[in-house]
């Protein structure tokens, strides 16, 4: 219930007017059934834009920091995931994440959708960096799941890793392929100029 509170009253108008996304191929996302979303991750604002912009409701694999941080931020962090269903993961390396992703093969087998970035967090320089295996996993082990590629393009031009002022701007997201079956998205986020 959060998810969709969240969604359409008291962080989503905000994400879109700020963000301004443009999305194809959502027609690629089953409107039932397991699917997992696995984009690539450039800014802090990536989460907020695909649950903006996916019909359905993802959950995404967040960070364990989310859930244990301090003071406010920490509080915050804690219930929004809590609230909105996110699976927290371990990114130590090694096992550390297998209770996670086996978290996210009963959600799939629920007929959910599960969002990961296979890189496992943003990247540094915007570049698409080499992925961990948890996708390939947990498709292996969820056989009927649909695998939809997705390409963020520009959220770090409205939402930069380093930042002295907030700006409008223009978003939109993604390029995919389904590994899955034959499939195509795209979305594009952009600053617009200012004069």
């Amino acid at each position: 219930m959060w998810f969709w509170v969240l969604r359409r009253v008291l962080l989503g108008p905000e994400v879109r007017w700020y963000t301004r996304p443009r999305v194809t191929g959502l027609d690629h996302l089953p409107a039932t059934g397991p699917v997992i979303v696995a984009a690539n991750h450039r800014a802090e604002v990536d989460s907020f834009v695909l649950s903006l912009v996916l019909p359905r409701q993802p959950r995404f694999l967040a960070k364990a920091e989310y859930y244990d941080g301090t003071g406010l931020r920490g509080r915050v962090d804690r219930w929004l995931c809590s609230a909105t269903g996110q699976i927290p993961v371990d990114r130590a390396g090694g096992d550390a994440a297998a209770a996670s992703l086996r978290a996210a093969e009963g959600l799939l087998h629920d007929g959910g959708v599960w969002a990961i970035y296979p890189e496992g967090t943003r990247s540094p320089d915007g570049r698409l960096h080499r992925g961990h295996t948890g996708v390939v996993r947990v498709a292996r082990a969820v056989p009927d799941a649909v695998v939809l590629p997705v390409g963020l393009l520009g959220t770090e031009a409205v939402d930069p890793p380093v930042r002295a002022t907030h700006g409008a701007g223009a978003a939109g997201g993604s390029r995919s392929r389904s590994a899955h079956r034959s499939t195509y998205a795209r979305a594009r986020c952009g600053r617009r100029p200012t004069h």
